[in-house]
């Protein structure tokens, strides 16, 4: 990947988009496609073969997707399945039609089953029953992966996936509503702290086990392994260290200096027990992460006070 070539992000307005866009640029990267959702609505085919045709970008990072927690995955089923493939298809075919060099799909680790062994390895995709609640979402990231290397087959397209673990960073979403656990307990903690509240109410037991990783670490491994992975099986992408959700909530709290109580509503779901990355096939490549989870949430929660200030 040269420093003068064309590299589109897709989803370059969210969470991992943006941190991709910022590590290019860190890397003097100068080249870089941008659009935004109304300037290109993804899941129309002739608008994103349009923009392919005039573009033509060298390389492409397909971080855009429609996202949600638990209760957003289990809610808009329908939404979550359609509108991933059609913006992934459109991409990717996209990419193959107007000959790009390479392209990166990332997926999710929602892809694994979910009584698959711990830590998750990339073979056991496809070995048993997915989630319940994002399984509408992990066919779509199934299917993405099966395309890409498809694709690779057919056509000798230098597509490859990538399986972040679970993510958080600058540009989250703290909507309650639609939100992943850790941003949706930073703002819990943060105003029940403000409003003086006795208690925090979560859901599940707390005994579930989640990695955390950093979108700026995300970026970096991304930007790593489209300049130096060429092959056809995806890589997960982790920390290959987890913490059970009640650990995750206690340090969430001790940083925000909320004061009051947890309450666990244990009628509402846990999701997966466990969902942790093996992340020694990236490691054998020579990618490591270097911010941990306490330093992480620290930076975060510094960044969510100063956006709502």
């Amino acid at each position: 990947m040269e420093l003068s070539d064309k590299i589109y992000v897709a989803g370059h307005l969210g969470m991992v988009g943006s941190a991709i866009v910022r590590k290019l640029k860190s890397e003097g990267y100068q080249n870089i496609i941008e659009r935004t959702s109304k300037e290109l609505d993804l899941r129309d085919q002739k608008a994103v073969f349009d923009f392919f045709e005039n573009e033509k970008p060298d390389y492409v990072f397909l971080a855009a997707a429609k996202v949600g927690g638990i209760v957003a995955n289990d809610t808009f089923r329908g939404q979550f399945i359609y509108e991933n493939l059609q913006i992934q298809n459109n991409i990717i075919h996209a990419s193959h039609v107007y000959g790009v060099k390479k392209l990166m799909f990332l997926g999710s680790s929602c892809i694994y089953p979910k009584m698959a062994p711990q830590p998750l390895k990339e073979e056991y995709l496809l070995t048993g029953l997915l989630e319940p609640t994002n399984e509408p979402y992990a066919i779509a990231k199934i299917a993405g992966i099966k395309m890409c290397e498809a694709y690779r087959d057919q056509y000798g397209s230098n597509f490859i996936s990538v399986m972040p673990t679970n993510l958080y960073g600058p540009n989250d979403n703290y909507d309650l509503n639609t939100s992943h656990v850790l941003p949706a307990m930073i703002r819990k903690f943060h105003e029940a702290k403000m409003e003086s509240k006795p208690t925090v109410e979560l859901w599940g037991t707390g005994s579930p086990m989640r990695e955390f990783l950093h979108a700026n670490d995300l970026a970096e491994a991304c930007v790593f392994l489209m300049k130096t992975y060429d092959e056809k099986d995806f890589v997960n992408i982790g920390t290959g260290v987890d913490v059970t959700i009640k650990e995750l909530a206690e340090t969430i709290k001790a940083t925000v200096g909320f004061e009051g109580e947890i309450k666990w509503n244990t009628d509402k779901p846990d999701g997966t027990p466990r969902k942790l990355m093996n992340v020694e096939k990236l490691h054998s490549l020579g990618w490591k992460h270097t911010i941990d989870l306490k330093e992480g949430i620290a930076m975060v929660y510094k960044e969510y006070v100063e956006s709502i200030a």
